[in-house]
């Protein structure tokens, strides 16, 4: 385990023992702590919040791994399992903030420190609440830079699929519709949990106005990266529905053009069909050679302009011919 203390307001990281870490949490007024577990760590001395000197009771879940979506208020300190976009997967930081201290647990995902540092540089945050609003902020930005992206790639694959449509492309917009799957299922119970928290706390009469603005301005970009994701289901929905039309206009093309190679020796069939019945006039009086070719050539000839012509006139041609 990686313990790193973030200085304010310059934002620069420093490593600590665990138990320098417990004895900082005890006494500084402000303090930052980042927590970096590796995947398989599980502490047999109890807890992470034991091993940090926090209450151990209320935060057994804190640093486990597996923990869903959650966001409480247990006393002066508020503890949120967030999700986070990393990559190609959803992975979840686990954050304590109280009214001296932020401490934010993760596993084996080293960016993450230099991610709020920079952002820690940039807004210099003057107490944990806000910096606790800043982290979830900022993981709400992976969720749209997420969804910008995957966006981007269903436009860019309709575009494609109009100009030349490849079998590829439906595997493509298969996985980009299990993405937003996974974006909408992972963010939506965190921001049902959150929304309830935080409409509860703003509620009391003894919550600081500072603090309803960064709560509102919360709520109103989780709303926002909510409608992203939305849209980008949409875009999927709607791709699909557009391949399938491709599709389905392709096959039109091939019945039109079957359905004209028909027209086209349908009299055949019929003069085969009607020559050979066995009746005595078709074997007494059609004899002659020349009687069989006229009958054979310029019946089917004299059909196929009396088609033509009908098509022509009726402009069923040249709805043929564009659908084909």
């Amino acid at each position: 385990m990686i313990v790193r203390m973030v200085s304010m307001p310059e934002g620069a990281t420093t490593r600590l023992s665990v138990a320098e870490a417990r004895r900082r949490l005890a006494l500084d007024p402000f303090l930052l702590l980042d927590v970096e577990q590796s995947a398989e760590e599980c502490p047999e001395d109890g807890s992470l919040a034991r091993r940090l000197g926090l209450d151990a009771e209320q935060l057994a879940w804190f640093g486990r791994k597996g923990e869903a979506a959650r966001a409480e208020f247990l006393g002066d300190t508020a503890g949120f399992v967030v999700p986070v976009v990393h990559g190609g997967r959803i992975v979840h930081l686990h954050v304590l903030a109280g009214e001296r201290y932020l401490v934010v647990s993760h596993r084996e995902w080293a960016a993450l420190a230099e991610d709020l540092t920079t952002q820690l540089r940039r807004e210099k945050p003057h107490d944990a609440v806000a910096t606790l609003f800043l982290v979830l902020q900022e993981a709400l930005a992976t969720f749209r830079r997420a969804t910008v992206s995957a966006l981007l790639q269903v436009e860019e694959l309709e575009d494609e699929m109009f100009a030349r449509r490849r079998p590829e492309q439906v595997h493509r917009l298969s996985r980009l519709r299990r993405r937003a799957a996974q974006l909408h299922h992972s963010l939506l119970p965190y921001l049902q949990v959150v929304e309830e928290m935080v409409t509860r706390r703003m509620m009391s009469r003894d919550f600081p106005v500072e603090r309803q603005r960064l709560a509102q301005e919360f709520q109103r970009a989780a709303r926002l990266v909510l409608a992203d994701i939305e849209s980008l289901q949409e875009a999927a929905r709607r791709a699909f529905a557009s391949y399938g039309s491709l599709i389905a206009g392709e096959q039109n093309g091939v019945i039109n053009r079957l359905a004209i190679v028909s027209v086209i020796f349908l009299p055949l069939s019929f003069l085969t069909g009607f020559f050979g019945m066995n009746f005595a006039f078709m074997t007494d009086e059609l004899e002659s050679r020349v009687v069989f070719w006229l009958l054979a050539i310029g019946l089917q000839a004299c059909v196929l302009l009396v088609c033509l012509y009908v098509l022509h006139r009726t402009r069923a041609w040249r709805r043929l011919r564009e659908q084909a």
